[in-house]
């Protein structure tokens, strides 16, 4: 499955008021499952020195499987497709990567 055809077929799980023309709730959603997933890995350090074991991969996957349906989702709403985002992300970070760019900071670098 490539991302657009993940992105049409999640639509189907939509039920957040004004879908279609909100995209406040699939913001809220990604930022809060993208502490899920980072909550998650926190406990691997807790309770595992670092290293995750089956069921925490297991449930590191699910939480990820989360953001990206809230990614899919504000891409959606934003009118945007997953493909057009995804090969604009690796063109960004190629250009950064010839321009010897990848450290530092900055949305513009």
């Amino acid at each position: 499955m490539d991302f657009n055809e993940y992105q049409k077929q999640s639509r189907r799980f939509v039920i957040y008021p004004n879908a279609g023309e909100n995209i406040t709730y699939p913001t809220l959603g990604l930022a809060n499952e993208a502490g899920e997933v980072a909550g998650k890995v926190k406990k691997v350090f807790r309770d595992g020195a670092g290293v995750p074991s089956e069921e925490q991969k297991s449930q590191i996957v699910d939480e990820i499987g989360d953001v990206l349906w809230y990614c899919a989702q504000l891409a959606t709403e934003l009118g945007v497709t997953l493909n057009t985002i995804a090969t604009h992300n690796i063109e960004k970070l190629s250009s950064r990567l010839e321009r010897g760019q990848l450290g530092g900071s900055g949305d513009k670098r």
